[in-house]
């Protein structure tokens, strides 16, 4: 891996991971389009370290809460019944579905799972449900109104991303549009979902991500630090931006933009300018 392979490639990832249209896709995507060659799924997951770092300085205070009173639930039986209780449950049920289908599917998730063809068609598929989700979701449930029952189908919403192209916020929001959940509540609560998974996703790939005689490009340590700082430092602004814009505006933007990359990749695979991988 060249040092502007790094950067761009951390940029990308900074730019897409808490958009809803897949941060993966757009690392395979690009790093086929230009350098010709798979960044891998190992590069993805480690600098979404990067990114999960700016959803904790940006949450930093609802998750040191949530976290507090997670832990004084144990002893403090008042707390139990709490909103904050509750909800960091959520999210620990939540991250479950998603450990166990990626322990299960690793294999997969490293080879088949990053063919274009999928990714194209899962840009256009989960774009249409986006879409459906703004359009049908009745969006009058607050984070206060959460449930065990939402926490576990935007959990196991959130494990489709485990395939490119579907989108880790993309699923999520999605689930919780359908689920009656207005648009701050569905990102919010998605940002707060990914931690763990990606925490944990994170560290585990490091030692995979230097692993040299593999095929694609591989990055040296400082390479990869320099990625993650990317992504870490663009994410945050991306974070801050987007909780502002679901406040006034809907996601059919997005919706646009996954199916019109989908049907563009498409075209490139057809035309042979791409490979599929």
């Amino acid at each position: 891996m060249t040092w502007m392979e790094a950067l761009v490639l951390g940029l990308v990832q900074g730019l897409t991971e808490f958009l809803p249209v897949s941060s993966s896709g757009h690392l395979r995507i690009v790093s086929e389009l230009f350098f010709r060659e798979d960044a891998g799924a190992s590069f993805t997951a480690v600098t979404q370290l990067g990114t999960e770092a700016a959803v904790l300085i940006y949450f930093a205070k609802d998750i040191g809460r949530l976290f507090m009173v997670w832990l004084r639930g144990f002893r403090d039986r008042s707390l139990r019944q709490t909103p904050d209780y509750k909800l960091a449950w959520y999210v620990v049920i939540g991250t479950i579905p998603i450990g166990v289908l990626g322990l299960l599917f690793a294999d997969q998730i490293r080879t088949t799972a990053r063919n274009l063809w999928l990714i194209a068609t899962m840009l256009i598929v989960f774009g249409i449900l986006l879409g459906l989700a703004e359009y049908l979701g009745r969006q009058r449930r607050t984070m206060s109104q959460l449930t065990l029952k939402d926490g576990i189908i935007m959990g196991f919403a959130q494990s489709m991303a485990l395939i490119p192209g579907v989108s880790r916020s993309g699923g999520t929001i999605t689930a919780g549009l359908f689920l009656g959940l207005d648009r701050p509540t569905a990102v919010r609560f998605s940002f707060l979902l990914a931690i763990p998974a990606v925490v944990a996703s994170g560290l585990s790939e490091l030692p995979e991500v230097f692993e040299t005689g593999g095929p694609g490009l591989q990055p040296s340590g400082a390479q990869m630090l320099v990625a993650t700082l990317v992504a870490g430092a663009v994410g945050y602004a991306i974070i801050a931006w987007l909780m502002k814009y679901v406040e006034r505006h809907s996601v059919y933007l997005f919706v646009w933009y996954r199916i019109a990359l989908g049907v563009l990749v498409l075209g490139l695979l057809t035309t042979g300018v791409i490979s599929a991988g």
